[in-house]
């Protein structure tokens, strides 16, 4: 069944080599794209507003070129790039997991798609799951 495959930690690993050699090869040539992304597995530094953040889809489009194409940097688990957002055009830092990328598009056409984008369980998160599981423990109650 595919959700044996694309639910399995190893093909996850895969994939994540994939998209960063893909990346790479785009940056190495000069090649401004962009991508397709799970926003449940991204993180912003500072944090999207609230009205900034509830307009993203589950899987948002980035546009890496001009000042954001300057900032793009991989390495095996994140891409991450400056940006602005909104009609505002709040500035922040996006890192994303190699895996939540579901797409990289050139031009307008699709280069690489990921399925394991689409698994909820890769995609949550980490840091605010930890919160959750912080929260939700009844001895911590003390703390909210």
């Amino acid at each position: 069944m595919i959700t044996d495959i694309i639910e399995n930690n190893e093909y996850k690993n895969l994939v994540c080599k994939q998209v960063r050699e893909t990346m790479e090869y785009l940056l190495n040539n000069d090649q401004e794209f962009s991508i397709t992304a799970n926003v449940d597995g991204i993180t912003f530094n500072p944090e999207l507003p609230a009205s900034i953040k509830e307009q993203l889809a589950k899987f948002s489009l980035f546009v890496l070129s001009n000042y954001t194409y300057t900032t793009v940097e991989i390495n095996d688990s994140y891409v991450s790039f400056e940006a602005g957002y909104g009609s505002e055009n709040f500035g922040s830092v996006a890192k994303i997991p190699l895996h939540s990328v579901f797409q990289i598009v050139v031009d307008e056409s699709i280069l690489y798609i990921n399925s394991v984008a689409t698994v909820d369980k890769f995609n949550k998160n980490q840091e605010q799951n930890s919160m959750s599981v912080f929260k939700n423990n009844p001895n911590n109650k003390k703390f909210k």
